[in-house]
C-alpha cells in the first residue's frame, strides 16, 4: 500500500495539523523521491496510529446489572473473573464471562466491562455509579430490578425514566453506542409462594409484565436498539418441557431446573441461557454455531446435550423476535 494514495482524500478528514504533516510530506516526496521512498512506511504507521487508534482493536461492552446479571448463587458469579473488567472490584464474572469466553469461541475480539450491585435498579447506578458506567463503550447492556420497581412490581415508570438518563449519559460519549436493555425471567418465588405478587398466576405472568415495561422503556428512548429476550427464552424452555416450570415440585425426567435454590435467582443453566440470548442478539452470530463442545457448559456441569438444547432455544426465541 503506498501512502500517496487517497491521500488527499485522507486530507479531508484529518485534523490540521495531520494535514500540515502530509502536505509536507508529499512536498518532501517530490523533492527527494529517492529519500521519500523509504519514509513512506515510517509516515503511514505515524498518521494511522494517530487516525486509526481502534482500527484493528475490540469492540467494548458494559454490562449494568444486579444479581440477574452477576450470577448469584450459582457458580457464574466468580466464573472466569479475570477475563472480564470488574469496574467495582467485587471479583465478578458473572453472566459478561459467558458472553466475553462465547465472542473468543466465535473467533470475535471483545473487551467485556460491567458494574453490578446485588438488588439495585438502573436509577441507582446513575445516582451512585455515573462517574464509573459514562465512559466510550461501543455496546451497553442495561438491566434493572426484577420486577422493574421494588415498591411497584410491574410499574415501568422508574425503568423508562432511568433508561433515558443513561441513554442520554452514554449517547453524550459515543454518539454510535449500541444500547440493548436485558428483560429478565419470571421469579418463582413471587409466583408460588402466596406472599408473591404474582401468585396464583401463571409462571409467564410476570415475565410478561416485565418485558411490557422494558418495551415501554425502549420506545421511549429511541437510542436503544432493542430489548433482549431472555425471559421469553426461559418461557420457551418451559414450554418445551425442557424446563421444569415449578422449581418447588419434583423436576421431571431430561428437566432442567432454570431457578437457582431461592426460586428467585437463575442457575447455571438459566445464566448459560441469558448469555447466549445476548450473545445471539448483539454480535449477530448464531448460537447454535458453539456446539456441543462449548467449553463453559462443560465446565459448569451442562452437558453437550443440554448446551445445544439451551443454544436451539436462544436461536428459536431470537429468530422469533425479529420476524
Amino acid at each position: 500500500m503506498k501512502i500517496e494514495i487517497g491521500a488527499y482524500e485522507m486530507k479531508t478528514k484529518l485534523p490540521e495539523l495531520l494535514r500540515q504533516v502530509i502536505d509536507r510530506f508529499l512536498a518532501f516526496k517530490k523533492a527527494h523521491p529517492l529519500r521519500a521512498r523509504l519514509a513512506r512506511i515510517a509516515a503511514f504507521v505515524a498518521v494511522s496510529a494517530v487516525v486509526l487508534p481502534g482500527a484493528a482493536g475490540a469492540d467494548t461492552i458494559l454490562f449494568i446489572g444486579n444479581s440477574f446479571t452477576f450470577g448469584y448463587l450459582s457458580p457464574v458469579w466468580h466464573y472466569r473473573k479475570d477475563s472480564v473488567t470488574d469496574l467495582n472490584d467485587d471479583g465478578v464474572g458473572g453472566m459478561p464471562a459467558l458472553f466475553k469466553l462465547f465472542t473468543q469461541e466465535a473467533g470475535l475480539k471483545w473487551e467485556v466491562s460491567l458494574e453490578t450491585s446485588p438488588g439495585k435498579d438502573l436509577q441507582w447506578h446513575i445516582d451512585n455509579k455515573a462517574s464509573v458506567i459514562v465512559k466510550p463503550f461501543d455496546h451497553v447492556v442495561l438491566q434493572s430490578f426484577s420486577t422493574l420497581d421494588a415498591a411497584h412490581p410491574g410499574d415501568p415508570t422508574s425503568l423508562i425514566k432511568s433508561t433515558g438518563t443513561l441513554v442520554s449519559l452514554f449517547k453524550g460519549r459515543n454518539s454510535k453506542v449500541d444500547i440493548w436493555l436485558d428483560s429478565t425471567w419470571s421469579r418463582a418465588d413471587l409466583t408460588y409462594q402466596p406472599a408473591g405478587h404474582w401468585y396464583g398466576k401463571p409462571i409467564d405472568a410476570m415475565e410478561k409484565e416485565v418485558r411490557a415495561g422494558y418495551d415501554k422503556a425502549a420506545a421511549a428512548s429511541p437510542g436503544v436498539h432493542g430489548v433482549l429476550p431472555v425471559g421469553q427464552a426461559f418461557n420457551r424452555a418451559i414450554e418445551g418441557g425442557f424446563a421444569t416450570p415449578n422449581p418447588y415440585k419434583e423436576t421431571g425426567p431430561g428437566q432442567i431446573d432454570l431457578w437457582a435454590s431461592d426460586g428467585y435467582h437463575a442457575s447455571a443453566y438459566g445464566y448459560y441461557l441469558e448469555a447466549l440470548v445476548a450473545f445471539g442478539a448483539i454480535t449477530g452470530k448464531d448460537p447454535q454455531a458453539l456446539g456441543k463442545q462449548e467449553t463453559a457448559a462443560a465446565e459448569l456441569g451442562i452437558s453437550p446435550t443440554q448446551a445445544t438444547r439451551l443454544q436451539q432455544i436462544a436461536h428459536d426465541e431470537l429468530a422469533t423476535q425479529k420476524r
